[in-house]
């Protein structure tokens, strides 16, 4: 398995991972230095699991040459390839670490080489040809829309030179939502994307959710980063809008002292608006961490295919927690809603009112709140959990193996 983050950072990957070893598998893990908390948490996890794992490419502190080195790379290809439109140099300008990757998995003689994120792609397709084996990756994105959709745009350009140069190669590609898979088959019909949902494990050290009856209502938002273009505008202009009621905002993720500066602090502005904030913690914990609060927050503004299609990881977290969901309305937030109603509600992106109008039904109608985390718990317990999900992968995995 290849990934161009840390396992840490990239909980699917992990989650991938356990699922083969625990199949009785052998698992090889190559990765690469993204960040430091990153690294605080990998050196927790890696001991705990049945699988190995090898960080490829360096790091600023133990590795530093090789850092270097691949710094250089990366900086010349990304010179190159910017200058090009993507024609050239490509496979190295998208990651730091995509040469050295490659490099690494040729060396190790697998059965089946899976790559997770873009800058790994390469690597597994190249592996595979070298040592005669089969190759998969998995799209937890819609890469070539993540950031825009302009075509023109270089993150475009570069994305989509890969997708088109690689993906006929792998044997077989996973997505994380129907709307990502549905938006591959369309470029690639012959591929037909498995549909893995982004789900977690049971979690024993989570209750079931039991009434608020008079404390505050206790909203969590998170993700890796905190910063904008993450509908966060849209939380903090309908808790304006509230200021007499009692609400409780947390935030977890690494906060820059820039984007709070720059952005946190100028979107409260001294308004009365309760706001906690919470450092990363290890992915592990964070169902049991969840379950403290009342409400998860999915708030994707949809800036982009990719965000509009995406299924993130929060909403999982929070149903494995027994949280009620109020998620933006991008397209894949309102087919999900639609299909499992009792979970929580919709609202139009960027209409603060109407954001507003649901938190204060949930504050006034405090049962109607503990059905929503009730059905939450119940559907996270019964059907959308990993125990069911890693099957699917799993499958996929054996039939490529037994068709090759």
């Amino acid at each position: 398995m290849i990934t161009s983050g840390q396992p840490s950072l990239n909980p699917r990957l992990v989650k991938e991972a356990d699922a083969l070893a625990g199949a009785g598998y052998e698992v090889t893990v190559l990765y690469a230095y993204w960040n430091d908390w990153g690294t605080k948490f990998d050196k927790e996890l890696i001991p705990t699991k049945k699988w190995k794992a090898i960080c490829v490419g360096g790091d600023p502190y133990q590795k530093k040459q090789i850092y270097f080195f691949s710094r250089m790379i990366y900086g010349f290809a990304k010179m190159m390839s910017r200058k090009s439109n993507a024609k050239y140099l490509a496979e190295w300008a998208i990651s730091r670490v995509s040469y050295f990757l490659s490099r690494e998995a040729k060396k190790h003689d697998a059965d089946i080489y899976i790559g997770h994120n873009l800058g790994a792609l390469p690597a597994p397709v190249k592996a595979a040809n070298v040592n005669k084996k089969p190759c998969g990756f998995d799209a937890e994105d819609f890469h070539r829309y993540e950031m825009t959709d302009d075509k023109a745009d270089y993150d475009v350009l570069i994305k989509s030179a890969l997708e088109d140069r690689y993906f006929p190669k792998v044997d077989y590609l996973t997505a994380s939502s129907p709307l990502i898979a549905e938006g591959y088959q369309q470029l690639f019909p012959d591929k037909k994307p498995v549909v893995i949902l982004n789900v977690f494990p049971r979690n024993l050290n989570v209750k079931q959710p039991v009434l608020n009856t008079n404390g505050p209502i206790k909203l969590l938002w998170f993700s890796q980063t905190i910063g904008p273009s993450r509908g966060i505008e849209d939380i903090i202009g309908a808790l304006q809008l509230l200021k007499s009621n009692t609400f409780e905002l947390h935030l977890l993720g690494y906060l820059s002292e820039e984007i709070r500066s720059q952005y946190i602090d100028r979107l409260i502005d001294k308004q009365q608006v309760s706001v906690h904030f919470h450092e990363p913690i290890n992915p592990d914990k964070l169902p049991a961490f969840s379950s403290r609060f009342d409400i998860g927050l999915a708030l994707e503004p949809g800036f982009s295919i990719n965000n509009n299609s995406a299924l993130s990881n929060k909403i999982f977290t929070y149903l494995q927690a027994g949280l009620g969901i109020i998620a933006s309305d991008t397209s894949a937030h309102s087919d999900f809603i639609a299909e499992y109603p009792a979970i929580g509600k919709i609202y139009k992106k960027g209409d603060h009112r109407a954001l507003a109008n649901i938190l204060l039904d949930y504050h006034q109608n405090r049962e109607k709140l503990l059905e929503s985390r009730l059905a939450a718990f119940d559907t996270a317990s019964k059907k959308l959990n990993w125990e069911n999900e890693s099957k699917k992968f799993l499958a996929v995995v054996e039939q490529t193996l037994n068709s090759n």
